[in-house]
């Protein structure tokens, strides 16, 4: 692996690990979830688009009407781990929900079989490591302000979820377009059924701080296109199992930027749990990467 590939995993690594803790201060300011979802997904599908009309569209009118199909579920799926995720930073700990979100590979394994891919036996071991994690991590509480961590971790592990079932859609459409057509599409999709989901809760589009549209931006320009794109270049270049290896880091990042910035000390039962989730995300993605390299690489968060 050459220099400039570990630069750029550092660089990707710390773009994500700043995703929980925008979040977590657009969540103070009042910003609700679904529109601090929306505004990630409709300011980078604002960039992309551009983009995807003037030099890719042509990609999208040779796809066939099932293949169409397949990115508006990917879309839709997209949009609800955003939705899960983000809500899941106002009940548990930066800690708990960055870990429990990153169990996407878990959850990509045990549906493997419905889509004619089975786990090894070694794949098998780290999902029921990583399993056992997530129950201690559940049964931890947090305290604090954060009044129901339960929930909180459960909309984390159903953001997981939503995240394995987007790059399960995605791999078969991801193979006829390019980065710009897929994402381009993907994002738009989710922003326009986040939009949707805000005008059926009754959530508001505008009447945030200042502060709260410097935080979209930053989400957009950090976690989302130094993170999420810097990580889909790397996957042309470098083994699929560096790049989710590497991914595994940003729950630690995240956990110390809360830590230094909301001074949130995860409890020992957390920590245990954390250690016990990645090692066994690690297990399993070392075991799987190099039988589906692009699901077991395509983590969100």
């Amino acid at each position: 692996m050459q220099r400039r590939h570990i630069v750029l995993l550092v660089v990707a690594v710390s773009a994500v690990s700043t995703s929980a803790v925008l979040i977590r201060a657009a969540d103070n300011l009042g910003v609700p979830a679904l529109a601090i979802a929306f505004y990630r997904c409709a300011l980078a599908s604002a960039v992309l688009l551009p983009l995807l009309w003037f030099g890719h569209r042509h990609e999208l009118r040779a796809l066939s009407p099932s293949s169409r199909w397949l990115i508006v579920g990917s879309g839709l799926a997209l949009g609800c781990h955003f939705a899960a995720w983000v809500s899941s930073l106002s009940y548990t700990s930066i800690a708990a929900s960055s870990v429990l979100v990153q169990t996407m590979p878990i959850w990509v394994a045990l549906a493997g079989p419905l889509i004619g891919e089975h786990t090894s036996r070694r794949g098998w071991v780290g999902i029921g490591i990583a399993l056992l994690g997530t129950g201690v991590i559940a049964g931890a509480s947090t305290g604090g302000q954060l009044t129901n961590p339960a929930l909180g971790d459960a909309l984390a592990i159903a953001g997981a979820i939503f995240a394995a079932v987007y790059v399960l859609i995605g791999r078969k459409v991801r193979q006829q377009l390019s980065l710009v057509g897929y994402a381009g599409s993907v994002y738009a999709i989710a922003a326009v059924a986040l939009g949707v989901a805000m005008l059926v809760s009754g959530t508001p589009f505008v009447g945030f701080p200042a502060e709260a549209w410097l935080l979209f931006a930053a989400m957009t320009a950090g976690p989302q296109f130094l993170g999420h794109t810097v990580f889909n270049h790397l996957l042309g270049e470098v083994k699929a199992s560096v790049v989710s290896v590497a991914l595994l880091a940003e729950p630690v990042g995240a956990t110390l930027l809360g830590m230094v910035v909301y001074q949130e000390r995860p409890g020992p039962q957390v920590v245990v749990g954390a250690a016990v989730v990645l090692a066994g995300v690690a297990v399993t993605v070392l075991a799987e990467a190099t039988a589906r390299p692009e699901v077991l690489a395509s983590g969100e968060g």
